[in-house]
């Protein structure tokens, strides 16, 4: 089996997949970046596979080389998307004031934070957020083979009720500006959280501020 890996692993490198690092927007280390890891996965899970498929050694073998390319292709393929992606909106949102996360492998998330967007109990964008909401449109509409849940959030201000219906709106707002420049309705998707999961303590002006405010997830398309 140890020969079947190595087989496996050198074939990441024949479909294309160059073992790259990106660095980690939190920890500032270096990681392998997805469409590598993918491809491993990949190569190794279709090596495997094939090599029970064959009614001899000669053909478990051919099996296993056919299994390792499709297999490092297709893992490969959903990890390096989200590469490119992740690489086209941290250029885009340089200084914008939105984060750009990566969670996992095949998941980023957006978050507009610090008063980004919304003022107290209200649910209007500020138009100093339209520019930057247009770059992520743009980026998005580039990607088209991902899904967006679009989350909604409140300080602690008012009543639970009141703050559930805001944050539905708040996330509505963010869904419509994208709609409205060339992202498709069947990709978004609008929820509100109200005042749950505060990100800054709600005991402070600037903590209310910071927790008001719109993530986007970005997942792959299904």
């Amino acid at each position: 089996m140890k020969k079947q890996v190595v087989l496996a692993l050198g074939l990441v490198t024949l479909v294309g997949c160059q073992a790259t690092q990106r660095q980690n927007a939190t920890t500032g280390e270096y990681e392998t970046n997805s469409a590598t890891k993918g491809a491993l996965i990949g190569a190794i899970s279709g090596a495997a596979i094939g090599l029970v498929t064959g009614s001899d050694a000669n053909e478990r073998r051919q099996h296993a080389l056919i299994g390792a390319a499709g297999g490092a292709a297709v893992g490969g393929g959903v990890g390096y998307y989200f590469d490119q992606q992740e690489k086209a909106l941290r250029e885009e949102l340089l200084n914008s004031g939105v984060q750009v996360e990566r969670i996992g492998e095949n998941e980023l998330r957006l978050r507009l934070e610090n008063g980004i967007g919304f003022e107290s109990n209200s649910h209007a964008l500020n138009s100093s957020i339209h520019n930057t909401l247009k770059g992520v449109a743009k980026i998005l509409a580039e990607y088209p083979q991902t899904s967006l849940v679009i989350d909604g959030f409140t300080d602690s201000t008012g009543n639970a009720q009141h703050n559930q219906q805001l944050s539905e709106k708040r996330a509505e707002q963010v869904r419509s500006f994208l709609l409205s420049h060339n992202i498709s309705a069947g990709r978004a998707v609008a929820r509100g959280n109200g005042e749950r999961f505060p990100i800054c303590s709600n005991s402070t002006s600037q903590g209310r501020q910071c927790n008001r405010r719109v993530e986007i997830q970005i997942i792959p398309l299904t």
